[in-house]
């Protein structure tokens, strides 16, 4: 007689991080709590996942604000919420069965019981499960929507990227080169950093921002001015890009990092009226209006991946206990490429 199938063994508890008080300016440790909970029971239409990895994002902080965003604020003192990849130990749903890897948003935590239409299949054999965090997920399609949809990229381009060795930047700044761009160029916030954009990335030119004024550097790098500015930093970069940008150039305001601890509200850029005389066109970026593009993304971009000829790097911690830690280094640039958190086992 055939013995019968073992339940999977999942504790009764697992920690998970809390959002203990809303950040004023840049968030300390003390804004969070990393709480001992109880693993839910499975409900119908249900998966119970155990996460292998958390992805750690800027849009994260305006989250920890109480102001009306785009995404709701997260609550005090329950679960966070973000992007992870994890492995199915019991469920309760049609479709998804022990042993099967899955992307969902209900990461901070090492597992999640939720739903399982909030969740997608993913193959471990295809791409590290990372990389559905990073190059071949919201990331990358930020990149690419921004690029392709925004920006209407085009042969002979001049294409300037903020923030170039970070998820989004690195990649956007490669596609722009892979779909013809004439010149990329990439700031950065360190020299390590600006050579990888030149000697691993591809860009034509980089610099570090902290050198001199950004306005001055971007204008020895273009000096036949840009074309189209992808934006992940805001302030003086975009003043700097709206000064050497060409006529009917186009911005794609994809974050503005620079300004997300402010405690007090920041200026525009101080030439914006220069809108009339170019005529160049500002729109900003939701990934979540451009998730009709995953096929097309997903079928040219995995292609790139494999071939080699889009490169990718992630800063990967190890251990619940480091996602705090990946994230307040995350607003200061310690990372390079997607910010990763590893969870042990």
């Amino acid at each position: 007689m055939a013995a019968e199938p073992t339940a999977p063994e999942v504790p009764a508890t697992a920690r998970e991080w809390h959002l203990a008080a809303r950040p004023q300016g840049w968030p300390v440790p003390s804004d969070f709590a990393l709480v001992e909970a109880p693993v839910r029971a499975l409900g119908p239409g249900e998966i119970l996942v155990r996460n292998i990895d958390l992805s750690v994002d800027p849009y994260m902080r305006g989250r920890m604000s109480a102001r009306k965003s785009y995404a709701e604020p997260y609550e005090l003192d329950k679960p966070m919420l973000g992007g992870a990849v994890g492995r199915v130990v019991a469920s309760e749903a049609e479709g998804f069965a022990e042993g099967d890897h899955v992307l969902h948003f209900f990461g901070w935590r090492e597992y999640a019981t939720f739903d399982a239409r909030a969740a997608v299949k993913v193959d471990p054999d295809a791409a590290p499960l990372s990389t559905y965090l990073g190059v071949l997920g919201m990331p990358g399609l930020t990149a690419y929507a921004g690029l392709t949809r925004i920006a209407e990229i085009k042969a002979g381009d001049v294409v300037f990227v903020s923030g170039a060795a970070g998820a989004v930047g690195g990649i956007a700044g490669q596609i722009a080169k892979l779909k013809g761009a004439a010149r990329v160029i990439g700031s950065a916030g360190s020299d390590e950093k600006v050579e990888l954009l030149v000697e691993e990335y591809g860009f034509d030119a980089a610099f570090n921002y902290k050198d001199g004024p950004v306005v001055e550097q971007l204008r020895a790098a273009a000096p036949d001015g840009i074309d189209v500015y992808f934006d992940n930093v805001g302030g003086e970069h975009l003043e700097a890009a709206i000064e050497v940008i060409n006529l009917h150039g186009r911005i794609v305001v994809c974050g503005m990092i620079s300004q997300y601890n402010a405690t007090e509200p920041t200026p525009a850029p101080r030439n914006l009226a220069q809108i009339i005389a170019k005529r160049f066109r500002v729109e900003g970026l939701l990934v979540g209006d451009h998730y009709d593009l995953q096929p097309a993304f997903v079928e040219e971009v995995s292609a790139w991946v494999r071939s080699g000829e889009l490169k990718y790097r992630e800063t990967e911690t190890r251990g619940i206990d480091s996602a705090v830690d990946a994230f307040l280094g995350l607003l200061r640039g310690a990372n390079t490429g997607k910010m990763v958190v590893r969870l042990d086992g």
